[in-house]
């Protein structure tokens, strides 16, 4: 007994030590050769306790006591040694050989059948420890891709939070473009609108030539459609960015229609197009 948890306090104190160890400084092969030798040398005190006899006992009681021991022992090593393959052999296969020949010397019934019962359970627990080794090969297997999917995942996630940060560097640039550059256009177009109106409508007296008040009533709609379209790209900013609030007002349909009219005319014109305006004039306000 002592020389078998001498072996067993051997083989921990390995394990411990490998598991304490740097990976770059282990060579597997050898540690399970090392692990293995070592299982061996406790199946030899499993063989003593297997050889060992009790003059007082009585014989039937004491070689299944010895079976029942050697099972519940296999049992434990089958679980406990799972990850190294070949053990459990390496431990029992000595205890279970001499069990089996003394029960073949003793000749009896119930040695015969306990002798069998452990030769049998020696396959069984090394199929056992086997599936179990599996089984822990592939929960390692799923952890990894565990890891890697997160890894990806956090990867992914701090990729869009980057992406999503640019996109808001750039909104706000653009944003603030659309800004500066709707007062560097407001400033030089109101002054269009105003002094085209002034022409338009002869505030400062009449022109001579009525073509030019024409041209000075095109140039004055123009700048109106442009200050309106100004408006309008600030208005799908304001959208973009959330802060817009639709405003519904009574309109008119009637100066919408002449308004497209007549900027489709300044271009029809260039092209000698002639636009047709084809509608009613009695057509009720809308909310808009």
């Amino acid at each position: 007994a002592l020389f078998t948890l001498t072996c067993y306090t051997i083989v921990a104190f390995m394990a411990r030590r490998i598991e304490r160890a740097e990976a770059s400084e282990l060579n597997p092969s050898q540690a399970g050769r090392e692990f293995l030798v070592g299982h061996f040398l406790c199946g030899l005190g499993w063989a003593w306790f297997v050889w060992l006899g009790c003059s007082v006992c009585e014989v039937d009681p004491f070689h299944i006591l010895k079976a029942v021991v050697l099972l519940f022992a296999m049992a434990a090593t089958a679980v406990m040694t799972s990850s190294l393959r070949g053990a459990l052999l390496a431990t029992f296969a000595v205890p279970v050989a001499l069990y089996a020949y003394a029960g073949a010397k003793l000749w009896m019934p119930v040695e015969a059948i306990m002798a069998a019962l452990l030769v049998v359970s020696l396959p069984f627990f090394a199929y056992v420890a086997r599936h179990l080794n599996h089984s822990s090969l592939m929960m390692l297997s799923f952890r990894s891709e565990k890891d890697a999917l997160i890894a990806e995942l956090e990867t992914a996630k701090s990729m869009s939070d980057e992406a999503r940060r640019r996109a808001e560097d750039a909104n706000l640039a653009k944003s603030r473009f659309l800004a500066s550059m709707s007062h560097e256009l407001r400033t030089p177009l109101n002054a269009i609108l105003g002094f085209s109106e002034v022409m338009s409508n002869e505030v400062l007296g009449p022109m001579s030539n009525p073509t030019y008040r024409d041209y000075a009533h095109d140039v004055h709609e123009s700048g109106q459609h442009l200050l309106d379209l100004i408006n309008e790209i600030l208005d799908l900013s304001r959208i973009e960015a959330g802060r817009y609030q639709l405003n519904e007002e009574p309109v008119m349909l009637l100066g919408i229609v002449e308004d497209c009219c007549h900027m489709m005319e300044l271009r029809a014109r260039n092209k000698d197009i002639r636009v047709v305006q084809d509608f009613k004039h009695e057509l009720p306000r809308l909310f808009a």
